[in-house]
């Protein structure tokens, strides 16, 4: 059984036992894995520890119960909590509020299973690479940033010189087209090598993409953070521009999808982040809701929209020497206002979430714009737009990882971020003045 086999089986297993005893033991006999080696593979899969998993599993059906109007200690207690103040305290530890209140805000409760995404072993991997000439045996490893932290279960290191890609199909065929057309305008790009059968990819079950990679790589954290932070900033704001020079000469031949990114934080994000706003105790007052709605609407319309990277958080530019080499990952790409992407790359920066980010960081935003601007012309409304461009995309980050339990701490990150940036909105605003 395939690792996302085994885990879906382990979901459906918990999901059908709720109120009874389980035990990692028991998921991990079921499986054929010893207990550590499970408790590896649950955790690289769902994204928790399987106590953490089972815990919220229940909170989230007791909850559903007595929403619907079952008697909460009777609930509570098919679900194996002790007491009726066992139960509460571990909700509000997971949910940041009292079941009642939870229910104010949200009306009602409904549980959801995560997905499980594709996992490979690494004898897969290797058989895979066998539709390409190149070396074999070559070691197959994943790809982590220099946090620490996995890029996904979808991409990985094939020796020195090469990445292997799947996932979904459509997105994996932009990407590839992109990077083919941004070749063509002389722009550092991960160009596909041809399988044995002379195709740019592997077509099957799964598409799987072979490119050498791009020299360089990420900029340390040491040197973000650095004596030479603006001066980083600036190369990362000039690079960002040259891109988009590109990417707008090439826009008409990839057909990306067009994005009202005002609209999204209106009709989705801006009344999730509210209901956290109570949920979580953040502290925003309603008028900052009030002026984004306001002033970001007046703004929006004239700001300059064209084909841009989407994702261009630290990891995905590259550096060589000191110097901008390339961008990768383009799956994200489409028709938004260009200031995303230079508010993003930013925000990427923050998200480090130390106290020397917080402290630093102002310097950085600040070098990021200085860098756009000599390159690529601010206009005065987008000049006027980077504080609330970045309170949406903090808010579509805020909105999506609370909805994705693999996710929920970086929800916590995002949301200390949306407070220290509207804190000081001033700051921002006064950056390109």
């Amino acid at each position: 059984m395939q690792y996302p086999e085994v885990i879906k089986a382990a979901l459906e297993y918990i999901e059908q036992n709720l109120k009874t005893d389980i035990t990692a033991e028991e998921l991990a006999k079921m499986a054929n894995y010893s207990t550590y080696h499970y408790y590896r593979l649950f955790s690289s899969v769902v994204g928790s520890s399987i106590a953490s998993y089972i815990l919220k599993r229940r909170l989230d059906h007791a909850l559903a119960e007595i929403a619907g109007g079952c008697k909460a200690i009777d609930v509570v207690l098919e679900y194996g909590f002790d007491t009726y103040a066992g139960f509460y305290k571990a909700f509000v530890k997971m949910y940041g509020c009292s079941p009642k209140k939870y229910l104010s805000i949200y009306q009602d409760h409904k549980p959801k299973k995560p997905e499980v995404v594709n996992m490979y072993t690494k004898k897969e991997l290797q058989n895979v690479l066998e539709n390409w000439d190149i070396e074999k045996n070559l070691p197959v490893s994943d790809i982590y940033l220099s946090d620490g932290s996995k890029v996904s279960g979808n991409v990985w290191m094939v020796g020195s010189d090469y990445i292997l890609k799947t996932g979904n199909r459509e997105v994996l065929m932009k990407n590839l087209k992109i990077s083919k057309e941004l070749h063509k305008q002389g722009f550092s790009s991960s160009l596909p090598i041809l399988t044995k059968t002379g195709e740019e990819y592997l077509d099957g079950k799964d598409v799987f993409i072979l490119t050498r990679g791009i020299k360089g790589e990420p900029l340390p954290r040491s040197d973000r953070f650095g004596d030479n932070r603006i001066k980083f900033g600036e190369k990362y704001g000039r690079s960002i521009a040259r891109l988009h020079k590109a990417l707008k000469a090439i826009q008409k031949d990839v057909l990306p999808d067009e994005v009202n990114l005002y609209k999204n934080v209106m009709d989705w994000a801006l009344p999730n982040v509210k209901q956290q706003n109570i949920q979580w105790n953040m502290g925003i007052a309603d008028t900052i809701f009030d002026d984004y709605i306001e002033n970001f609407g007046a703004l929006y319309d004239k700001l300059p929209k064209q084909l841009i990277h989407r994702d261009p958080n630290p990891s995905n530019i590259l550096f060589d020497n000191g110097e901008v080499s390339g961008f990768i990952d383009f799956d994200l790409s489409e028709i938004n206002i260009r200031l995303w992407d230079v508010c993003y790359c930013a925000t990427g920066i923050l998200s480090e979430g130390s106290d020397e980010a917080y402290e630093k960081w102002l310097d950085i935003l600040g070098g990021i714009l200085y860098g756009y601007d000599m390159e690529g012309k601010l206009t005065s409304e987008e000049k006027q737009a980077v504080f609330y461009v970045i309170c949406s995309i903090q808010m579509i980050c805020i909105a999506f990882f609370e909805s994705n339990d693999i996710y929920r701490e970086l929800a916590k990150i995002n949301r200390q971020m949306l407070k220290f940036i509207i804190d000081n909105k001033e700051n921002i605003m006064n950056l390109l003045k």
